[in-house]
């Protein structure tokens, strides 16, 4: 899955409708998080298999401050993400082109905070806050509960 990073972030760029992938990972990771909890995460991430494969290599290997592992912080980090998603998208005015870039950028903008966060701790440091991540837990506890 690790090719499939560059060609949303670069050829998304060029081709905005390839944000679209990004659509499809979303619905398919959360619809899998039902029945499998944050398994898309570890086994089928691009991202993370782009900082597991290439980024670690550069990563000092630090411990990120216990902040980051805070509920508070992460659910923050999720609202302020479907925030500007849901604003970005209702800027669009529903052009498709326009729609696919805001996928684009979210995983471009994204992908370029995890390196950082790569560059100064763990080479999955942003996988910690991770607002899909966190919303792949928050499905999977519930529905664990559920059944």
């Amino acid at each position: 899955m690790v090719w499939l990073l560059p060609v949303i972030v670069v050829g998304g760029l060029f081709f905005p409708v390839l944000g679209y992938i990004v659509v499809g990972m979303m619905a398919f990771l959360l619809t899998m998080s039902f029945f499998k909890g944050r398994y898309w995460c570890w086994h089928l991430c691009p991202r993370g298999a782009f900082l597991d494969i290439v980024v670690s290599r550069m990563s000092p290997g630090r411990s990120l401050p216990s902040i980051f592992y805070k509920t508070w912080l992460r659910s923050i980090v999720l609202l302020a993400m479907m925030s500007l998603l849901v604003f970005r998208l209702v800027r669009t005015g529903g052009n498709p082109a326009a729609i696919g870039m805001v996928f684009v950028m979210i995983c471009l903008v994204t992908t370029l905070v995890a390196v950082i966060l790569a560059a100064v701790s763990k080479h999955r440091g942003w996988c910690v806050i991770c607002p899909m991540g966190f919303l792949q837990e928050i499905i999977g506890k519930f529905s664990k509960r559920k059944r």
